[in-house]
């Protein structure tokens, strides 16, 4: 287990990504962020940032998986409306600050590592949702052509919807998003 300090900072990362992008967030800002002794950087992270932003995208996907988890019993366009609504509050309530700290990566880096391991979250999250779908009425194939869509447009809707400081780009996918759901056939 992480002692807590190199927690606080993997955390703060994970939220730096998410609101400033990968170039923005260095030590210094997670140590600003989470105030971490100066010390804890190549203590904790002694193969330097990359190994930080590795264990943060990490991070981010498994906060997020526990989040789905909790989609457990539901029916397939509950799982999509339950999924969007985790961003969609995400957006609100940052006031469209913040955005998808795994995606942050994927655009800010050509590290095949971090391009990888940002693929594996992404990866963990279609199979997850694959599940999630299937259990609640999609047929299995259904569910992981809708699942990865699922991600790839939400992905895209909060990238738009921050860019354009307003939740209607959002909105538009989203309810699309559910409306398809409800209209696969059922297993």
């Amino acid at each position: 287990m992480a002692s807590d300090t190199k927690q606080r900072m993997i955390e703060g990362a994970v939220r730096l990504l998410a609101a400033r992008g990968l170039h923005k967030t260095s030590f210094t800002e997670v140590l600003q962020a989470t105030g971490a002794p100066r010390g804890s950087i190549y203590h904790h992270f002694p193969e330097g940032k990359d190994q930080l932003i590795s264990l943060a995208v990490g991070q981010a996907g498994a906060n997020a998986i526990d989040l789905m988890k909790t989609f457990e019993g539901q029916k397939a366009a509950e799982v999509a409306d339950r999924f969007l609504s985790l961003w969609r509050n995400l957006l609100i309530m940052d006031d469209f600050r913040s955005g998808c700290s795994v995606l942050a990566v994927t655009v800010g880096t050509d590290s095949p590592e971090l391009l990888g391991h940002a693929s594996e979250v992404f990866s963990s999250w279609r199979a997850i949702l694959t599940e999630l779908l299937s259990a609640g009425g999609l047929h299995p194939s259904d569910a992981a052509g809708f699942a990865a869509l699922l991600i790839a447009s939400t992905e895209g809707a909060v990238a738009v919807s921050r860019a354009a400081r307003s939740i209607e780009p959002f909105e538009f996918v989203a309810d699309e998003l559910v409306r398809r759901a409800a209209l696969y056939p059922r297993v």
